[in-house]
């Protein structure tokens, strides 16, 4: 449950994995759909982040499994918490109400993404050693997206630390990820100005306005 949690959450299709039996219509229909969405909304384009969002949502509702849909609702979450942009999960919460499959890893998950309690051990690898109790850096997270989504939680927590602001701006820029790095580019503009430095603030607001298309 964990390692498909972590694949989820990653956009990686479940069952797509070279070598095993051919995966059905629904289940290659929903993750090329849900990989979709997570690169439209990255890339700052709402409108078709949604249309293939709810594709997705479709595809994996044809299952009749509360489960399936829920893990997506996890990774439209994980998705805006990379941008700064958080909801509650929605989604996710609806479907609890009515979902026996949805496990102990999900919920922990969620809320995890939600800031509230949780067992670290029912994380993704990727995020234990982070979030576990232990001293190790953002940094020691690969993959760019749950980097961000680390850094996301983090700064909701209060507990981000500052040359973090920096390293989230340069996992965003290089994948050419608009929608978090501006909003990372406004959390260290922020910053500045609380330091007093509006040189720096100026700077970070200028990238902004480029990559925003304004200049």
């Amino acid at each position: 449950m964990k390692v498909r949690l972590m694949l989820a959450v990653c956009v990686i299709a479940l069952a797509a994995c070279a070598g095993g039996p051919v995966s059905p219509d629904w289940q290659i229909d929903a993750y090329s759909a849900l990989g979709r969405y997570t690169s439209a909304y990255l890339n700052g384009n709402r409108r078709l982040a949604e249309g293939d969002f709810a594709r997705a949502r479709s595809e994996l509702a044809r299952t009749g499994r509360f489960d399936q849909v829920a893990r997506a609702e996890l990774v439209r979450c994980g998705v805006q918490a990379a941008s700064l942009e958080y909801d509650g999960c929605p989604g996710f919460v609806a479907l609890t109400k009515d979902a026996d499959g949805i496990g102990a890893a999900e919920l922990a998950y969620a809320a995890f993404l939600n800031g509230q309690p949780y067992d670290f051990a029912l994380l993704p690898q990727h995020y234990q050693a982070v979030f576990g109790g232990g001293k190790a850096a953002l940094v020691s997270i690969e993959a760019p997206l749950p980097r961000l989504i680390a850094a996301g939680v983090l700064l909701r927590s209060g507990h981000l630390a500052p040359s973090d602001i920096e390293l989230a701006i340069d996992t965003a820029s290089a994948q050419g990820w608009r929608r978090p790095l501006l909003a990372w580019l406004g959390v260290l503009a922020l910053d500045a100005d609380k330091r007093g430095d509006l040189e720096a603030a100026a700077r970070a607001r200028h990238r902004s306005e480029l990559v925003a298309g304004r200049r």
